[in-house]
C-alpha cells in the first residue's frame, strides 16, 4: 500500500477535519434554532430613540413564523367598543339584582383540591327566601336578553392577540413579562388595558410597548360613552379587557404571567381547536355557595369535578363564546356587591376568577379547565419553603391524558404535562420592590444572603429545559436599568438598577448554568449529544491551544475536555 507522505497526511487529515467541524457546527446551528432551550433576541436593542416618531396605525411586526391570524396590525378601534357599550351597559343595570348582598356568616377556607377525598361543599352566605327569588328572575331574564339578540362584540375577525392590564406599579411588571414572553419567539400582538388617561406614561406606551409590538389602550375612554356614569374597580377589569379586545382569539395574562414556550401553540392545538375556551386551576377546591346555583338555574356540581380557578391565564375565542363573556362581565359588574361572595364565600381569590367557567356553564358553552395541578416553585426556608410563583402547564399534554381517562389528579402515573406558564406573583417581581422586606423574600434566604428564587421543586424546576430564572433576572435587570427614570412610579425610587445588578452580580455573573445542557434538550434534538461533544472535540483540537479547550455550547464559553480531546488525538495519529 503506497503511504502519503507525512506532511501531505497532516495537511489532508487538517482539511478532512475542518470541513467535518464545519459540517457539525452548521448541523448544531440548525438544530439548535429549533431547540427550546436555544437563546434568543433579548430586545436589547428594541427601544427606538426618544425622539423617535410613533405612528397612530402600529405594525405588527410580525415573523414570517408567525402566519395567517395573528399577522396584522393592532387597530384598536375605540368607536366600534363605544357603540357596544352604549348598547350593552343599560341590560346590566336593568337586570341588576334588586336585593340585598349576601349576608356572611365566615369565610370559606383554602382548601386544597382533591379528587379522591372529596369534602362538603361550605354554606356560608345566607339570603332570605324573596331575595333569592329577585335575583333569579334579573339572571334568568338578562342571560334570555343576550341570548336572544344581545349586542354583538366587536372585533377585527380572524385575528389573534395577547390581552392584560397593567398600569402604575403594574407597568414595569407587564413590561418584563413581555421581554420574557418574546424570549419564546412569539410575536403576538399585545392591547394592554390602563384604568384612565392618569395611567397613560407616554414614553413606555408610545415608545417601549410598541417596540415589542404592544399597544396600550385607556379603559376609561370607553366605559365613558355609555350614558349612565359607572365606577369599576381594577379587580374588575379582565373580562372587560376581554369584552373590549380587538382581537377575535384571546389569551389574557396578568400583568406578572408569562408563557415559557410560544403561546401561538394554544390556539392551534387541542383542546382549544374544538372548545374554544381553556383555563387553569388554582390550588383549591370550589366553594361556591350552593345558592349561586339556585339563582342560575343549575344543578349544584360536585365537589371532585374540578379545581377552582385560577384566571392569571385565559384562552378564549370572542367568536364562539360571546354570551359566556357577556355574562361573565354581568358577574363582575355585580360582583362586589352580589357574585363574588356567592361563587367563592371568602376563599382565597376572592374576585373575578370563578366568573368565568360560571358564565360558560350557564350559556352551555364548551370549556376545557387543564386538570394538572398547579404547583409552587421557590426556595428553601427555616418554615419549610418559601413560595414566589406558580406553574401552569401544557394543555395539550394534559387533554392527550384525560382523552384516554389518565388523570394525575385522580392517581394516575401517567408523566407530568410541561410546564407552560409561570405566574410570579408572591411578591411582584417589581426591581423597585423585590428586594423589599416581605412575607415572601424571593431573593433572600433566612440569614438574609441573596439566594435563587425558584430551586424547588426541583423536578418541576429541571423540566422548564432552560435556566428560566436565570432569563428572568436579565429582563428585571434590563427593565430596571433602561428604564429606572422611566417609569412613574418609580421617581421616587433610588438605586433600583444598582440594587439589581448587586443581585444578578452575586448570584449570576460567575455562576455555570445550573441545568446541564443536555437536559435542556428536547428529545427530538438529542441528536445534537454526539454532534456538540465531536464537534467541541475538533474544535480544541484545530485551534491546537496548549490549554486545549472544548467550545460550550450553552454560552460561548469554553470549558476542559481533556479526555475526549486525548482519544481524538490518538485517533488521528493512529490513522
Amino acid at each position: 500500500m503506497v503511504r502519503l507522505p507525512t506532511r501531505l497526511r497532516t495537511v489532508l487529515v487538517a482539511l478532512i477535519l475542518a470541513s467535518i467541524f464545519s459540517w457539525f457546527l452548521s448541523r448544531y446551528r440548525h438544530l439548535s434554532n429549533e431547540a427550546k432551550w436555544s437563546e434568543l433576541p433579548a430586545y436589547e436593542q428594541s427601544i427606538p430613540p426618544e425622539n423617535h416618531e410613533v405612528k397612530d396605525d402600529l405594525k405588527g411586526g410580525l415573523t414570517d413564523e408567525v402566519k395567517g391570524k395573528s399577522k396584522h396590525e393592532i387597530e384598536h378601534n375605540v368607536r366600534g367598543h363605544m357603540k357596544f357599550w352604549r348598547e350593552f351597559q343599560p341590560l346590566l343595570m336593568e337586570y341588576a339584582p334588586e336585593c340585598d348582598s349576601p349576608h356572611k356568616l365566615g369565610t370559606a377556607p383554602g382548601i386544597r383540591f382533591d379528587a379522591k377525598n372529596p369534602g362538603e361543599r361550605p354554606e356560608l352566605v345566607e339570603m332570605l327566601v324573596d331575595d333569592v327569588i329577585k335575583m333569579r328572575t334579573a339572571h334568568t331574564n338578562f342571560v334570555d336578553a343576550i341570548r336572544d339578540g344581545g349586542p354583538s362584540l366587536h372585533y377585527t375577525p380572524g385575528t389573534r392577540g395577547l390581552v392584560s392590564t397593567a398600569g402604575g406599579s403594574y407597568l414595569p411588571v407587564l413590561v418584563i413579562s413581555l421581554r420574557m414572553l418574546r424570549k419564546t419567539g412569539s410575536n403576538l400582538p399585545m392591547e394592554v388595558f390602563l384604568a384612565d388617561a392618569d395611567e397613560h406614561e407616554e414614553y413606555i406606551c408610545d415608545v417601549v410597548l410598541p417596540s415589542l409590538n404592544a399597544k396600550c389602550v385607556v379603559l376609561s375612554e370607553i366605559l365613558g360613552a355609555a350614558p349612565e356614569d359607572m365606577q369599576i374597580e381594577k379587580y374588575q377589569f379582565k373580562p372587560f379587557a376581554m369584552l373590549f379586545s380587538s382581537f377575535e382569539e384571546i389569551l389574557f395574562l396578568d400583568a406578572d404571567a408569562f408563557p415559557i414556550d410560544k403561546p401561538e401553540v394554544l390556539f392551534d392545538n387541542e383542546p382549544f381547536r374544538s372548545q374554544h375556551m381553556v383555563t387553569w386551576p388554582d390550588f383549591w377546591a370550589s366553594s361556591a355557595s350552593p345558592l349561586f346555583y339556585a339563582i342560575a338555574s343549575q344543578d349544584i356540581q360536585p365537589m371532585d369535578i374540578r379545581q377552582s380557578t385560577e384566571s392569571g391565564e385565559v384562552v378564549i375565542s370572542k367568536k364562539t363564546h360571546a354570551h359566556t363573556l357577556l355574562l361573565c362581565t354581568y358577574y363582575n359588574y355585580w360582583g362586589p356587591s352580589h357574585f363574588y361572595s356567592l361563587l367563592s364565600q371568602g376563599a382565597p381569590g376572592e374576585g373575578d376568577k370563578e366568573t368565568f367557567l360560571a358564565a360558560a356553564s350557564v350559556m352551555k358553552e364548551p370549556f376545557y379547565q387543564v386538570s394538572e395541578p398547579i404547583r409552587a416553585i421557590g426556595h428553601p426556608s427555616s418554615e419549610g419553603f418559601a413560595g414566589s410563583a406558580m406553574v401552569q402547564f401544557h394543555p395539550f399534554d394534559d387533554y392527550k391524558l384525560t382523552q384516554k381517562e389518565e388523570w394525575r389528579v385522580k392517581g394516575s402515573k401517567a408523566p407530568s404535562p410541561k410546564p407552560f406558564f409561570i405566574h410570579a406573583n408572591f411578591p411582584k417581581f417589581n426591581p423597585a420592590t423585590v428586594f423589599d422586606k416581605q412575607m415572601v423574600n424571593p431573593a433572600f434566604d433566612d440569614d438574609g444572603n441573596y439566594t435563587r428564587a425558584w430551586t424547588d421543586p426541583k423536578d418541576t424546576v429541571s423540566d422548564f429545559g432552560r435556566d428560566v430564572e436565570r432569563d428572568f433576572w436579565s429582563e428585571i435587570m434590563w427593565t430596571a436599568c433602561e428604564l429606572e427614570h422611566r417609569f412613574r412610579s418609580w421617581r421616587s425610587e433610588k438605586d433600583v438598577c444598582s440594587d439589581v445588578k448587586k443581585y444578578w452580580n452575586a448570584i449570576f455573573a460567575n455562576e455555570k448554568r445550573s441545568v446541564p445542557w443536555m437536559q435542556a434538550v428536547p428529545t427530538a434534538s438529542r441528536a445534537l449529544e454526539f454532534e456538540m461533544h465531536a464537534a467541541e472535540n475538533l474544535w480544541c483540537l484545530m485551534t491546537a491551544l496548549q490549554d486545549c479547550r472544548g467550545f460550550d455550547s450553552r454560552d460561548g464559553s469554553f470549558a476542559l475536555d481533556p479526555a475526549a480531546i486525548a482519544r481524538i488525538q490518538s485517533f488521528v495519529l493512529a490513522n
